[in-house]
């Protein structure tokens, strides 16, 4: 198992710096195509400090709006309603050799949990009262050993980085589009806006490529934070395994039912995410759907729009790593 959890980090760190390679690659090819070679380092730099500034701000202000969206509201262990969800938080972060990372409650409507960080707004993590409602302290635990992996392996510094790619991507096309539009030429060696038009269009499709190329990296990250979970918190395998079962059926108490008719498989969704909720959830049903997650067979395209690894693979990595607690 030690292999597969390196093997896994190996993947992540080649997946991202392929993204950043091939992405800079084909923005320095195309720019230098149309406006000279010598130029192109400028036009990258000049758009790449554009976009770069605006991904800043979010990562140093996006706290403030996901405090504002969910109505967070902060939690310590002097609170009498909620301080144990600060000492289970603080309990995993010791697990983990870091800091407590500041404890929030979500007044929101669906079961989720989530970290955020900047420089000015320190580490955080988000529960939200329908999961705390309805899963067991031991699961909520396993759930914070996932959203704790995220912190420590910076992911939101990652994506960020990576994601610049196809945001750059899609600045430029949309600027060569409007170009070839309005019949600019740039002055390069070829004026013809309808091919500055069709490449415009061709690099906004090459964003959406390398937009799942991100989503593939998203899931790589996801298994990461799962495995995290697993061999830090005790039975976090186990636990986080039941935990998902809990929210995918709070969200879709029909779904066994559906695979068992082979009508389709469960859709990607959030770590912990739903709008319909249905709390009180039998621990036969979250027995039955773990253990068919456990045995199906999963395409690899089943979650190839996803952010998140499809559910049952999420639990077939859990399952190997029950085995070595």
């Amino acid at each position: 198992m030690i292999w597969e959890v390196t093997k896994l980090r190996i993947s992540m760190i080649l997946s991202a710096i392929a993204i950043l390679a091939l992405g800079f690659a084909l923005i320095y090819g195309i720019l230098g195509y149309f406006f000279g070679f010598s130029n192109a380092p400028l036009l990258i730099t000049g758009a790449l400090a554009f976009v770069t500034i605006f991904t800043i701000l979010q990562w140093l202000f996006g706290p403030a709006l996901i405090k504002s969206i969910y109505h967070l509201t902060e939690v310590d262990p002097t609170d009498p309603q909620y301080g144990w969800v600060y000492n289970l938080v603080q309990e995993v972060a010791m697990y983990n050799r870091m800091n407590t990372p500041k404890v929030y409650i979500a007044n929101v409507p669906f079961p989720n949990a989530f970290a955020f960080e900047s420089p000015i707004y320190g580490k955080n993590m988000a529960i939200t009262l329908p999961l705390l409602r309805m899963l067991t302290p031991e699961e909520v635990k396993a759930v914070i050993g996932h959203e704790i992996g995220h912190l420590r392996h910076k992911d939101t510094e990652l994506l960020l980085a990576v994601g610049l790619i196809p945001t750059l991507l899609y600045w430029i096309g949309y600027g060569l589009w409007w170009g070839g539009l309005l019949g600019g030429g740039g002055g390069g060696r070829n004026d013809n806006s309808g091919i500055l038009f069709l490449i415009g269009i061709a690099l906004i499709a090459f964003s959406f490529l390398f937009n799942l190329f991100v989503l593939f990296l998203n899931r790589m990250r996801e298994a990461y934070a799962d495995i995290n979970s697993a061999i830090t918190v005790p039975n976090g395998a186990k636990n986080l395994q039941t935990a998902l079962a809990k929210i995918v059926l709070s969200t879709d108490p029909d779904i066994i039912e559906r695979y068992k008719k082979k009508y389709g498989q469960i859709g990607s969704m959030l770590l912990f995410s739903g709008f319909q909720i249905n709390e009180d959830i039998p621990a036969y049903k979250v027995q039955e759907l773990v253990e068919y997650w456990r045995n199906i067979k999963v395409s690899p395209f089943a979650d190839i729009f996803s952010d998140h690894p499809h559910p049952a693979k999420r639990i077939q990595l859990l399952e190997k790593l029950t085995h070595t607690q």
